[in-house]
């Protein structure tokens, strides 16, 4: 019987996928994250590895030659080195596609709540705040025909331009290595280099793969060439911006707040200072938090760890030119 190693509890479904199989499940269970040598022992004796949140490094991946496949728990496959796991003919695979709605919908949320301080004002209430009424206090601003600026149009920003445009008929600009022509097609939508798409922007939503290019990109020198009223807005990853930089825009009014699913680092401290400015929305990673979503990428993982126990090529791999060597 082939053997997985899960290095955090996923959904029943994927569970269930991979019991029919006849695979049996090894699941880690506590609450904290395996070290590298926990990793490396556990995998020693499984053949197949799904990972979620875990760091894939060249040296566990050299530890680790004997392992079939590589299954993420994950759209996103920056915290693997795919480049040795290819070198090793170690197929990865990951779960694209059936977390696009739900992140548009919380890279929407995070847009709608910074507009309106929704975060702070209700930590008002808790603090017993909520007394004399203001005209002009604690005003927020409209989205209605404003420029929703996309950095990476692929499926996930597609769904937060499709939201945008739906609800508040906003102008679609974006930035990418080469043209969404769907996007252009029934939205409307602009393709802009990255200067233009930082001075235009109303909203800058943040959707594209972290990499050595994108690394903290959006820094002080991007956020300087920002509009002073423009929210930012990342559900992508923490790593795309300098969260230092970040603090010191806001702080310096050079842009008008931000809207967080992910943070750099990752997990945030409770005591950041982030956590308290009246127009910063921050939530802990929950782009892909549906019951439907987390069901689908458990059945995703687990068919790429199926595929790959059988010896046939992954439905979804991120390395898929391992099968041409």
């Amino acid at each position: 019987m082939k053997k997985v190693f899960i290095t955090r509890v996923i959904p029943e479904k994927g569970l269930e996928l991979l019991k029919e199989a006849g695979i049996e499940v090894n699941m880690w269970t506590q609450k904290r994250p395996l070290t590298p040598q926990e990793l490396i022992d556990y995998c020693s004796q499984n053949d197949a590895l799904l990972s979620v949140s875990t760091k894939i490094d060249a040296a566990f991946l050299n530890a680790s030659k004997h392992l079939k496949v590589i299954a993420l728990h994950s759209a996103g496959y920056d915290n693997v080195d795919v480049e040795e796991a290819s070198r090793l003919k170690i197929p990865v695979g990951n779960t694209p596609g059936v977390l696009s709605a739900a992140t548009a919908d919380t890279a929407f949320l995070l847009m709608l709540a910074c507009s309106r301080k929704a975060f702070y004002m209700h930590k008002q209430i808790q603090k017993g705040a909520w007394d004399f009424f203001e005209p002009t206090a604690n005003l927020g601003i409209e989205l209605y025909g404003k420029t929703l600026g996309i950095f990476g149009l692929g499926r996930i920003g597609m769904e937060m331009a499709k939201r945008c445009k739906g609800a508040y008929n906003m102008q679609i600009i974006y930035h990418n290595r080469a043209h969404n022509e769907q996007a252009e097609k029934e939205l409307g939508a602009v393709k802009v280099p990255f200067e233009a798409l930082l001075k235009k922007s109303d909203v800058l939503s943040v959707h594209a793969a972290l990499s050595l290019s994108t690394r903290e990109i959006f820094n002080l020198e991007a956020f300087s060439r920002m509009k002073t009223e423009a929210i930012f807005i990342n559900t992508a990853r923490g790593g795309m911006h300098n969260e230092r930089d970040l603090k010191t825009a806001l702080d310096q009014g050079m842009i008008w707040g931000a809207g967080l699913d992910v943070t750099n680092p990752e997990p945030m401290a409770a005591d950041d200072p982030l956590l308290d400015r009246p127009n910063v929305c921050i939530l802990p990673h929950i782009g892909s938090a549906t019951r439907e979503t987390r069901d689908a990428m458990s059945v995703l993982a687990a068919q790429n760890i199926i595929a790959g126990l059988k010896g046939e090529r992954l439905p979804h791999a991120v390395n898929p030119e391992i099968y041409d060597l």
